[in-house]
């Protein structure tokens, strides 16, 4: 968990960045930012900050593994290690976001490199550094007092409540890639994913969040998409084994593999060996690392358990929402060849 109760902004450097493919210039600042307006510094910080109070953690990566060679590494290193080079390394780093995004649906817009102090990280007092790219614009209305009245304008500016991409590069494992947060808001098309595929280069760190978030990403693909394929299995019977799974990693604080399989699927043999087969598989075709026991992440637990649905849609007449007791709901169908559900209840409420 980050802390930001005792962080400081100590500089900020601008620049802009159009599309290259597109003929657009890069214009580059001079020098940082010389407002020390006190309002200024607290929206700024909430425009960098606030998508990042419970983070997911990277590490600055390349194709080969080798981190050192990525140049988002290098320049946030030597941020951190050569006083006074803040504002040259964020030149820097606008020239790569500017020859990377090469994509002609890309959008140009605002490109922001701040440098924090006293950021509080697992109880340590570390420096970070924030890349931001402001690509949103947004018309406000503004009133002004005139004479015996006012006038109404308009002006064209960034809303601080929507950062479309952000990084935090936190001065942490260096040997690493350093510990990396990144948020972007834009759509998942192809070429939105440059920022950080192309520019920052990020993987996942390999920790309890990623490893809670892999082994539930697999569960629910397995059951909602594999499990059909080699078993006669009912919708309400795949939402019922989503929902023992959801709740076995809400109701324990440490996974282990062997247990988590008796506690959903059973003695059904079958279902393990097939969901064993199914893991190795996904493992190897995407390239993640799936632990056969680890500590629960509370904060994978909720972000993924908002995608495991309990909803069963019959047509478009009904919803039955399905928490708990698969036997109390019956699949049958009439001699007349309409399908139907029987459900049993104690209480109404």
């Amino acid at each position: 968990m980050l802390d930001f109760s005792l962080l400081t902004l100590s500089a900020v450097s601008v620049h802009q960045i159009g599309n290259k493919t597109n003929g657009e210039p890069i214009i580059i600042s001079k020098e940082t930012v010389s407002n020390k307006d006190e309002k200024l510094e607290e929206l700024l910080l909430q425009y960098f900050l606030k998508p990042f109070h419970q983070p997911e953690y990277f590490h600055l990566s390349f194709s080969n593994d080798d981190h050192e060679l990525n140049p988002v590494y290098h320049y946030a290193k030597q941020c951190f290690e050569q006083e006074g080079s803040f504002h040259i390394q964020s030149i820097h780093l606008a020239k790569h976001l500017y020859e990377t995004a090469l994509h002609p649906n890309i959008k140009s817009g605002d490109f922001y490199v701040a440098q924090f102090k006293d950021l509080q990280y697992e109880g340590n007092l570390v420096q970070a550094i924030g890349i931001f790219k402001a690509e949103t614009k947004d018309h406000f209305i503004k009133m002004q007092r005139a004479g015996t009245g006012f006038s109404v304008n308009y002006d064209l500016g960034t809303p601080i409540d929507k950062l479309d991409k952000g990084c935090l590069i936190i001065n942490i494992d260096s040997d690493k890639g350093f510990k990396v947060c990144a948020v972007d808001r834009v759509n998942k098309s192809a070429e939105a994913l440059y920022w950080r595929d192309q520019f920052l280069k990020i993987k996942p760190c390999s920790d309890n969040f990623h490893f809670t978030e892999n082994f539930l990403t697999v569960t629910k693909d397995f059951v909602t998409k594999q499990l059909k394929e080699e078993f006669e299995v009912s919708k309400a019977e795949q939402i019922d084994l989503l929902n023992r799974s959801v709740a076995y990693f809400k109701d324990n604080e440490r996974f282990d593999q062997q247990d988590f399989s008796k506690t959903v699927f059973g003695d059904h043999e079958g279902l393990i060996t097939s969901f064993k087969d199914y893991q190795k598989q996904v493992e190897t075709e995407l390239d993640i690392e799936i632990r056969d026991g680890f500590d629960i992440s509370d904060q994978a637990v909720k972000k993924q358990a908002r995608v495991f649905k309990s909803v069963l849609k019959l047509d478009k007449n009904f919803h039955i929402y399905i928490h708990g007791n698969k036997n109390l709901i019956e699949k049958g169908t009439e001699s007349d060849g309409r399908k139907f559900y029987k459900i049993y209840y104690t209480e109404e409420n």
